[in-house]
Order: structure tokens, then sequence, then C-alpha cells
């Protein structure tokens, strides 16, 4: 079942059948009042008793609700052709009352087709449709003039400020409609820039760590062959893991990337339904990298050459999944940056749960001057990630040398779970 509302009874009913409504009314109205029902005390000059006796009036009035309903029929699919056939009907009707102007009433069905063509067609072919709905009030005014017809109080005025009232109605709509779907567009854009940068933030993350070890390994091993072949042997049995598993991370992304027009509807359900409805929220089928994989971190660039210190300080505090992935992705950048520009042979990695934040620390005592000029993605990343989270962020030499990094992540109150603090780990 749908978890969208219905919309209200209103808006529901076609623009057709309100246009037929409209007219329908202001034209049967006289025919009950001046014909149909006793005569009283009134009498309009407008709608006489015996407008309507021949049979040529009759047969011309069953003529203009014809040519109405027909443009009724076709409001939606051909506007254009709608408005004219309403019209010609209004027009029509005053000949079959044997009229000589139209009665504002009447041209309300007219005006209620001109606001829906303003609302859904270009400027340029409104325009055009609400001149000649002025046009024919105009008609009668000058006819009249030319035969010399006297009617008292001239309704084309009014039947004018109808048909401007219409048209800026409709317009007004049709305004509102187009800035509408240009911030949807402009928010489908950017969507699309942020997915992006989520993803090319993914895939560098993912990526430069892993071939920074193969770079390293690989270089050690050549240097090795001749004299130590077991170590040259151990270095490329590491290459091989870390691209065996680059390479299948980079599958699972590709592959995630060609679903995602396919699931793209299906996501929209879902996170529909999650919001109504929490408990049925679905673990992702990969879990995304966090901080319970700093070990595997530390162990593989140490492995490469590069001792991780890594520490933990303050409670050991479960993470949202986004601070998480955010707080391991600094990292393994930081040390990435360190296996490939510092030329240090080990990093320190502080990890602080603070009351009202996480905050990360990455330093070295290598070339702090050269890992400044990183010419890649790394730093870019890593500040767009805190910027995301409303954090901040720090990265630049440090007095004595080397480099750090320094990230704080906020962490709303509610996140933290009560749990025993971390064992320190090095």
């Amino acid at each position: 079942m749908s978890a969208s509302p219905p919309l209200p009874l209103l808006k529901r009913i076609p623009p057709g059948l309100w246009t037929a409504l409209v007219w329908f009314a202001a034209a049967v109205q006289p025919i009950v009042e001046y014909v149909v029902l006793p005569s009283g005390p009134g009498y309009s000059l407008s709608y006489p008793r015996d407008g309507l006796h021949s049979f040529a009036a009759r047969t011309l009035l069953v003529l203009t609700f014809a040519l109405v309903l027909a443009g009724s029929a076709l409001l939606r699919r051909r506007a254009s052709v709608a408005y004219g056939l309403v019209l010609l009907g209004t027009v029509l009707s005053t000949a079959a009352w044997r009229q000589d102007e139209i009665p504002p009433l009447q041209f309300l069905g007219a005006d209620a087709v001109l606001g829906y063509v303003a609302a859904t067609r270009p400027r340029s072919t409104s325009l055009l449709a609400a001149a000649g709905a002025i046009a024919v009030p105009a008609g009668y005014l000058v006819l009249r003039t030319l035969t010399g017809g006297d009617s008292g109080t001239s309704s084309e005025p009014y039947v004018a400020l109808t048909v401007i009232i219409a048209w800026l109605a409709g317009h007004s709509v049709f305004q509102a409609r187009a800035h509408t779907e240009e911030l949807h567009a402009r928010a489908a854009a950017q969507a699309v820039t942020a997915e992006r940068l989520r993803i090319a933030r993914e895939m560098h993350d993912t990526v430069a760590h892993s071939i920074g070890i193969i770079a390293l390994q690989a270089g050690a091993a050549a240097r090795v062959v001749d004299t130590q072949p077991a170590r040259a042997r151990e270095a490329m049995l590491t290459v091989e893991k870390a691209g065996r598993e680059t390479l299948s991370g980079l599958r699972r992304m590709l592959g995630a990337l060609r679903q995602a027009d396919q699931e793209q509807g299906r996501e929209a359900r879902d996170q529909e339904r999650t919001r109504q409805d929490p408990g049925r929220a679905q673990a992702p089928p990969h879990p995304a990298a966090g901080l319970a994989d700093m070990a595997r971190l530390a162990g593989t660039t140490t492995a490469a050459g590069v001792r991780v210190d890594l520490r933990w300080r303050g409670r050991g505090h479960p993470l949202p999944a986004d601070i998480d992935l955010a707080a391991f992705r600094i990292v393994q950048e930081s040390v990435t940056n360190v296996v490939r520009h510092s030329g240090a042979t080990s990093c320190r990695v502080r990890l602080d749960h603070l009351d009202d934040a996480l905050a990360i620390e990455v330093s070295d005592r290598g070339r702090g001057g050269d890992a400044g000029t990183d010419t890649g993605y790394g730093l870019v990343g890593m500040r767009e990630r805190v910027a995301l989270l409303h954090g901040d962020f720090t990265a630049g030499p440090r007095q004595g040398g080397g480099f750090l990094v320094a990230a704080r992540l906020p962490v709303p109150r509610s996140a933290w779970a009560e749990t025993e603090p971390r064992a320190e780990a090095v």
C-alpha cells in the first residue's frame, strides 16, 4: 500500500470537469430562472422568456453545450483546441439568446480554461490565448457601436478584468511550478555531485592505502631478491594479498554502481518504510569499514615497514556509522601518506573518546614539508569528510619535524553507550 497521502478531493477533480461544471452552471441558471420557473416581478434583457422559443435558437444552444463538453474532454490532451471550442461555444450561446454582449458570468468557463492554459503552457502561448479572450468582448463592443445598439452599462470591462485575473492566476501557478522544478533539478545535481565526491573519496581511501603498501613491499622485494629470497617471497605474498583485497573492493564498488539504477526505486521505498517503522531497517550487505578495523590496518602497515603506534584514550563507545567510517578513513589516509611521502619508519595514531567528540591525531617524524605537498586528493578528501560532519580539521608540519593530522568529529551525546573503556593497544 502506498505511503503517500491521497490528494485532496478538489485536486482529484480533472480540470476539464471543473470547466464543464462552471460553464454549464452559468448556462443553465438563466434557463431555469427565466424560462422554466414561473414569471416573477423581475425581467432580464439579456435572457428574455421568448429567447429560446424558436427551433433554431434551441438547436444552437444544444450545439454550444456539445462544443463546451468536447472542449472540456480535450482540455488535458489538446489545451489550445479545447480553449477554442469553449470560447466558440460561449460566443454561440449569446447568438442563441440573441444577445449583443457576453454576460460576465457566462464567460467564467472560458476564464477557467484560460487559467489552465496559462498554468501549463509557455508564456507566449498563454498570452496569445489571453489576447484572443479579450478580443471577443472587444468585438462585441465594436459591433454594438457600429450598429448603434445600447444595452445600458457595458459588460466588456468586467469580462476583460476576469480574463486578466484568470491569466495572472494561471501564470503564477506556471512560475511556481517552474521554480519548484528548478529547485528539484538543482537538488538532484547537488546530490549527484555529493555522491560523486563520496565515491571518489571511498575509491581514493580504499585504493591509495593498498597501492602504497604494494609499492613499498615491491621495492623491498626488489632490493633483497638476490640476497634474501625468503624475505622477497614474503614481501611479494603481501603484495599479492593487498592486490587481491583492493581488486575485490573495487569489484564490489563497481557492482554497486551498476545496480544503482535498478535499486534506486526499491531503496526509496525501503527508506520510506524504515522512516515509518524503524524496526524494519536492514543491515547493508557489506558492512562499512570502521574503527574496529584499526588493528588490521596497523598490522598491515607495520608489515610494510612502517610501525604504527596505536593508542586509545577515554571510554570506547560505539559510534554512529558515518562518524565511525569517517574516522577510519582519516586514519587510513593519514597512515598512507606517512608510508608514501614522509620517509618515516613509524607513526603514532591517537584516538580520544571525549564527552562530545572523537579526537584523532596521526603524527610522524619524517619529512614534514614533503608530506604537506601531496599532489593527490588525500588531504582534500579528509577535509571534506570532516566538514560534512561539522568537525574541525588541521594538517601541517610539526614543530621539531614531522607531520601532524588532527581532526575532531562531534558526536551527539545520545550516541554514547555505557561500555567498558578499551585497553591501550600498541
